[in-house]
């Protein structure tokens, strides 16, 4: 009986084995989107879908507590947030959209996808789900939705929380760049990893066949990459908070990567100088971490923005 039952087992493991090592060769993207239910499982977020306006939104919704609203970048998703937010989601009612064009919300091939039609897609989306006094927070050009859409919606923003935020006068962006030497379009595994270079200070080192993946993908979206990118470089967009800084009385806050290589950390001094009305600045830079602190970093940056969120 012991011999039949660990036959049974050796089966079952060779079986397990080939089916992974199947899905790895054949069919990536199973595991990778098996990986991510997972961490967002652990994260105590549940899948949510809602129309407003055109938009068909999908979003992650968790936690207990105030609520904070969390924007993703350009050309990234919802899932970006994952590990920041299971450090949050213990003290804080989280709401973490696809903005509109990217990951599982709605496209519109032939609209515009700027900062200010992001900006008035989310106010539709935040009077759908009944938001009030909740604290925003966005993430390089969700940074910029987010800052827009506070200084035109002050009565439903309590505070904002800018991440490494496109829209702010800086040294250095990589958005005013050509669209060739931007970390947002790559065409091979090398392509990638310079991307990934820019992106992090320590480049995370995914399994090849995800690698090819995240290519095949970017490549199926190039023109609308590419298109979005360049309306980005327009001065407006460009200076998109910039020109807005002085209508935001909320608390604001300031998060940024010392060593950004997409958006340089000087854009925080173009914040902090700008902000004549804000009843409260708060600034913060991290150390050893680029462009995406919510990912190199999730204790410091969940650390600091449940500081905020609570003072606020």
């Amino acid at each position: 009986m012991l011999l039949r039952r660990l036959k049974f087992i050796g089966w079952l493991a060779a079986l397990l084995v080939i089916v992974l090592g199947g899905s790895y060769l054949f069919a990536p993207q199973w595991l990778m989107q098996a990986d991510l239910k997972r961490e967002a499982m652990a994260a105590h977020l549940e899948k949510q879908a809602i129309q407003a306006g055109d938009t068909h939104w999908i979003y992650y919704e968790g936690g207990e507590g105030p609520t904070i609203v969390l924007l993703h970048g350009f050309a990234e998703d919802k899932d970006i947030w994952l590990k920041t937010a299971k450090l949050l989601t213990p003290h804080f009612h989280l709401i973490i959209p696809d903005l509109p064009g990217w990951g599982e919300s709605s496209r519109d091939a032939n609209g515009s996808h700027d900062i200010d039609a992001q900006a008035a897609r989310f106010d539709a989306f935040v009077q759908a789900l009944r938001l009030q006094g909740f604290i925003l927070a966005g993430h390089s050009t969700g940074g910029a939705v987010a800052g827009v859409y506070a200084s035109e919606h002050p009565e439903h923003v309590a505070a904002l929380a800018l991440v490494d935020a496109f829209g702010l006068k800086s040294e250095h962006s990589a958005f005013t760049g050509n669209v060739e030497a931007s970390p947002f379009v790559f065409d091979d595994r090398a392509g990638y990893q310079r991307a990934a270079a820019q992106l992090f200070v320590q480049p995370p080192n995914p399994p090849g066949r995800f690698i090819d993946v995240l290519i095949e993908r970017n490549r199926r979206d190039r023109a609308f990459i590419e298109r979005q990118f360049a309306s980005l470089r327009e001065p407006a967009q460009a200076l998109a908070v910039q020109n807005r800084l002085g209508q935001l009385g909320m608390p604001v806050l300031g998060l940024w990567c010392h060593d950004d290589k997409v958006i340089d950390n000087s854009a925080l001094d173009s914040l902090r100088n700008g902000l004549t009305a804000s009843v409260a600045i708060s600034a913060s830079t991290l150390t050893g971490c680029s462009h995406l602190p919510i990912v190199e970093k999730p204790e410091q940056t969940a650390q600091i923005l449940t500081g905020f969120a609570l003072s606020h």
